[in-house]
């Protein structure tokens, strides 16, 4: 078989390589998160700060299922990286293979649920008051479209692990910008209201499952499975297993972090505290897109190198990935903290939510500057195999700090101790992250470097 175009993992320069992979995924990121951001400001205003609220119930249930594919996605995407970097090329086709057959298996199955719990979930999550009719609208139609959602967050980490960057930066492009088209015409021009949100979204999801369809299937892709890829092999589901599980439990505690903020949030400030907090988790989203770039190019580069036992490489690339991420954290927090009144005009004019998001934004962004450690070393543990760490490390932050933490401050503090357990969660995570990358580096990459 020829050569992959992976193998420039193993010979290009280390910072040449994170930016060719981390300037499309953030590109990638940002388009899907000015989608996020652009379609919160078109709902706010063509339909109301409630529909922001109904909109961010929905989004932890609808990206938990979609995240099942994600995770089967990344899960795979690191044996694929490691296998293509000891040219074990009949592993990565078998992993892939493997990988359709179990998102199509699961997924399916947890729509088929969410569907049949409909207003059991809502309530749930949070969806109280006026908010829970918008919530169950907007809830039903776009849980139809997030199967192709999950193909599409799998064939794009596939992608990367592949060696092909732009391809996978389309595929997260194409639904962000077709759903701002579809939501300008069913909402503005046609005036369906969340109907018209929902569609647009579950609509712009297939665009992406249709182009990563047609790549897989063209010659851009090097990854040509047959049938007999397809059949479920017990060692390597058992491996995409325990690394996807790593993505699928951070996004488990995410959606259980929604339960907790929205409930907490709707019992101390009501509807607008909801939104407040929904308009602040855009923003988490979107700010931070070229961190979670430089995240995800980290990780075929890392995950290759190490396949190949290059661990002086290994090494660079976790010095480089961490410097560019923290200079860009660093550049965001300062924007962040001197305009947050003028990104909340951007959603709404409610004067109350005006008046008590900015305070909030201040909070949760606090600790910015620091989580690119977080982030990157985390990721490590996952890109070369080992799911224990990974797991621990990436619910450290949510898991282990956060949700305690908003569980208690605010018996104290009020609607203050929830804003404040954002950045208190992040030095913690990251101080725990520190010492135990530290340690796997000295342990293994120096030690084997040496050898």
């Amino acid at each position: 078989m020829a050569k992959v175009s992976s193998d420039g993992f193993g010979e290009q320069s280390i910072s040449k390589l994170l930016v060719k992979q981390a300037v499309p995924a953030s590109i990638g990121l940002l388009v899907m998160s000015l989608n996020i951001l652009v379609d919160t400001v078109f709902v706010g205003q063509w339909i109301g700060s409630i529909a922001i609220a109904a909109i961010n119930i929905v989004l932890p249930v609808s990206f938990f299922i979609a995240a099942l594919g994600m995770s089967i996605g990344i899960g795979g995407a690191s044996i694929i990286s490691r296998a293509l970097g000891a040219s074990n090329y009949e592993k990565a086709l078998k992993t892939f293979g493997n990988q359709i057959t179990l998102t199509l298996l699961i997924v399916v199955s947890m729509v088929v649920l969410g569907l049949l719990f409909v207003d059991d979930i809502i309530l749930s999550f949070g969806g109280k008051g006026a908010i829970f009719e918008p919530a169950k609208i907007y809830y039903k139609i776009v849980l139809y479209g997030v199967p192709f959602l999950a193909f599409s967050m799998l064939g794009n980490n596939v992608m990367r692990a592949e060696g092909k960057p732009k391809f996978a930066m389309y595929a997260m492009m194409l639904p962000s910008v077709g759903n701002l088209v579809l939501d300008y015409i069913f909402i503005n021009v046609m005036g369906y209201g969340m109907e018209g949100a929902a569609w647009a979204t579950s609509v712009s999801y297939l665009f992406s499952f249709v182009f990563i369809v047609w790549f897989f299937s063209s010659k851009n892709s090097e990854l040509k499975i047959s049938v007999a890829h397809f059949g479920l092999n017990r060692y390597v589901v058992k491996e995409i297993g325990s690394l996807g599980f790593v993505t699928l439990a951070r996004q488990a505690v995410v959606s259980v972090t929604y339960l907790f903020m929205n409930n907490i949030l709707f019992d101390l400030g009501g509807e607008t505290s909801v939104t407040a907090y929904a308009i602040v988790g855009r923003m988490l989203m979107f700010a931070l897109f070229p961190v979670f770039g430089i995240t995800q190019g980290f990780l075929p580069v890392a995950g290759f190198n190490y396949g190949a036992k290059n661990y002086e490489r290994v090494r660079e690339s976790i010095n480089i990935a961490i410097k560019y991420a923290a200079i860009l954290a660093t550049l965001i927090f300062i924007l962040l903290m001197v305009f947050p009144e003028t990104i909340t005009r951007i959603f709404t004019t409610d004067p109350d939510v005006i008046a008590q998001t900015p305070n909030a934004m201040r909070w949760v962004f606090a600790a910015t500057p620091i989580i690119a450690l977080q982030l990157i070393g985390a990721a490590y543990f996952q890109a070369i195999g080992k799911a224990t760490p990974a797991l621990l490390l990436t619910l450290s932050r949510q898991g282990f700090f956060f949700i305690p933490l908003i569980l208690i401050l605010p018996k104290f503090y009020g609607e203050l101790g929830v804003w404040m357990s954002f950045p208190i969660s992040d030095v913690l995570s990251t101080l725990v992250t520190a010492y135990f990358l530290n340690r796997e580096i000295r342990r293994d990459l120096i030690l084997k470097t040496t050898k």
